[in-house]
């Protein structure tokens, strides 16, 4: 009788996992890029003042998986900061439930993001004109290659990347004991660069082999950055430089037709 208690326990642990994947599975969406005319311009965008929250009841497992791929939730969002490609979601998800279980609005400045604990409260700043908004990460996505954010339609207003659809973003996690730092000049430095990392190395040998495999396929574009770590030489093997979201998607999708998926946005 008692290994049989034994085993239900886990059966009823199993099938709470999995409504918990079925449920961020069922609120997540590939993004969606949509032009102004299907949706309705705010005369005057929301503001949003950072802060700590308690996690969501629902949307931050250990892990999940969409679309065959596994995610892993972070613990923390202590110290966060990310480059990438964001995107925005509007009027075609308006009143849906997203994973942490709130309805969205896509007049309130929030957003979805991979791994972030739900809720999260981030600075993104847009690398191509230097305006910046904080929002509310309560969602889970975007499920998409080279996309590390989703802002709601408002945000999006307020980056002032709504007819473009996607733009060059830096995220930074804000609010509680998290940092509360941005640089000021976060992408208004004419002479910064950004490159696709996609590996670093304590020897020399290994990232010039991965160097050599890239360089098949992009020959032109492909660097090895050597830099000093805790006194330690480290080898970066980084693509670039990256002037627009499309040459960045091209750029990855090569990767990834050669079997590189892992890689990160970084200016030097």
């Amino acid at each position: 009788m008692l290994e049989w208690r034994k085993t239900c326990h886990d059966c009823a642990k199993e099938f709470v996992a999995l409504v918990l994947c079925l449920f961020i599975a069922s609120c997540s969406r590939v993004p969606v890029q949509e032009g102004v005319s299907v949706v309705v311009e705010l005369a005057s965008p929301p503001t949003q003042v950072a802060k700590q929250e308690p996690r969501s009841r629902y949307g931050n497992p250990a892990s999940y998986v969409v679309f065959g791929k596994t995610y892993k939730t972070f613990k923390s969002s202590h110290g966060f900061k990310e480059r990438g490609v964001a995107s925005w979601y509007g009027k075609k998800f308006h009143g849906r439930k997203t994973s942490s279980g709130e309805v969205y609005d896509m007049h309130k400045l929030t957003a979805a993001h991979k791994h972030l604990p739900l809720p999260t409260s981030v600075r993104v700043t847009n690398l191509d004109n230097n305006r910046s908004v904080v929002v509310r990460v309560n969602d889970r996505g975007p499920f998409h290659d080279n996309r590390v954010l989703d802002v709601s339609f408002a945000a999006a207003q307020k980056l002032g990347m709504v007819d473009q659809g996607t733009a060059f973003v830096s995220i930074e996690a804000v609010g509680g004991n998290t940092s509360a730092t941005t640089r000021a000049n976060a992408g208004g430095d004419d002479e910064m660069l950004l490159y696709i990392q996609i590996g670093a190395f304590a020897k020399e040998p290994n990232a010039r082999k991965l160097f050599e495999q890239v360089s098949k396929k992009l020959s032109n574009f492909v660097r090895i950055r050597a830099v000093n770590v805790d006194n330690r030489s480290i080898y970066r093997v980084q693509v670039g430089p990256i002037a627009t979201v499309e040459f960045a998607d091209k750029i990855v999708a090569t990767l990834g037709g050669i079997g590189i998926s892992e890689h990160q946005f970084v200016t030097h």
